[in-house]
């Protein structure tokens, strides 16, 4: 199995897609924060929009993605006069984003609920998803499908708070594949039959991979880990995910890359953004929480399956990654 395959079913995502927004010029709409652990995505098919978050504006074009592991607050806009005016607001006004409402929202029938009512937009309900439009009508200048990513163990979680945030990626130049999967999304968004729910979740998780395969963009702080452009690097990292509890010095993975251990270091770290010894140990606790969650491992077993020969190390470590105890955890199953 691949890597991204790997960490894919080891997160055991559950992919939703909220709405399609389909906003004609001079609109703005605020999103609230989501749920914890949930990661929001939004995937554009057509023209241009800005997205500001608490730590920062950026463009979005047609063809990009964009993945917030955190979910904060946020606001989409389209260009046009009265995006101008709005986008002068203060950033660090205290209420420009607003408290989350009970620690989850529902949009529509389904999804989220946001915190107060969209400005600007008539929201109207579907079977699957709700399709957003600009209030007062106007021709749509994008096409935006929004969503979000719910893991369904702790090694999602992990995953997801592994991730730069933003993650901007132009998923555009695996063009065939993207425009395979923006046709079946806009075909079963404008027509939805039986099945159109089940299909758009499996085109959003699909949407994931391609992300995670793809190298960060210039917008995004910091390099993606997950899609590692030197394939020495990668070969290293795939290594550690097949055998977790083999002995990972920082020297045996150099030999694995072929790389002199100083080349090594200095590479992983330009390509990953983190150094040996901590990915080796995320991705060792991302095995556990999976082994753990199953609940047939005692905590000494699943200690030695990813690479630890004292448990209270191990221990140790996993608490620091998860905020639980590795025995707490088996107890209480896969999520965190």
């Amino acid at each position: 199995m691949d890597s991204i395959s790997h960490l894919l079913k080891l997160a055991d995502l559950q992919a939703t897609l909220d709405k399609r927004c389909l906003l004609a010029e001079a609109t703005e709409m605020k999103v609230p924060a989501y749920g914890e652990t949930d990661a929001t995505f939004h995937l554009l098919l057509d023209g241009e929009c800005t997205f500001e978050t608490p730590s920062g504006s950026f463009p979005l074009r047609a063809g990009e993605a964009v993945i917030l592991p955190g979910s904060p607050p946020h606001f989409v806009r389209t260009n046009g006069r009265f995006a101008q005016q709005t986008s002068e607001l203060d950033s660090s006004t205290p209420d420009k984003y607003g408290p989350p409402i009970g620690g989850r929202y529902l949009i529509g029938g389904g999804g989220h609920r946001l915190a107060e009512p969209l400005s600007g937009v008539v929201d109207t309900s579907g079977p699957a998803f709700g399709t957003l439009r600009s209030q007062g009508g106007g021709e749509a200048v994008i096409d935006l499908f929004c969503g979000y990513y719910t893991p369904g163990s702790a090694a999602g979680v992990m995953l997801f708070r592994s991730l730069p945030d933003p993650l901007i990626v132009s998923v555009a130049d695996d063009e065939a594949a993207i425009r395979a999967l923006c046709t079946m999304m806009r075909s079963e968004a404008s027509s939805p039959g039986p099945g159109a729910g089940a299909i758009l979740t499996s085109l959003c998780e699909a949407l994931l991979a391609m992300v995670l395969r793809r190298s960060a963009g210039e917008l995004t702080p910091g390099p993606l880990w997950t899609a590692v452009e030197d394939p020495r690097i990668a070969d290293a990292i795939d290594a550690v995910l097949r055998e977790p509890g083999a002995d990972w010095s920082v020297e045996r993975l150099a030999q694995v890359a072929s790389m002199s251990r100083a080349t090594f270091v200095r590479h992983f770290g330009k390509h990953t953004g983190t150094t040996v010894n901590a990915l080796v140990t995320r991705i060792r606790m991302m095995v556990a929480a999976d082994l753990l969650g199953r609940g047939e491992l005692t905590v000494a077993t699943v200690a030695a399956e990813v690479g630890y020969q004292s448990e209270s190390a191990f221990s140790r470590a996993f608490q620091q990654a998860s905020g639980s105890t590795p025995g707490r955890f088996r107890r209480l199953g896969r999520t965190p």
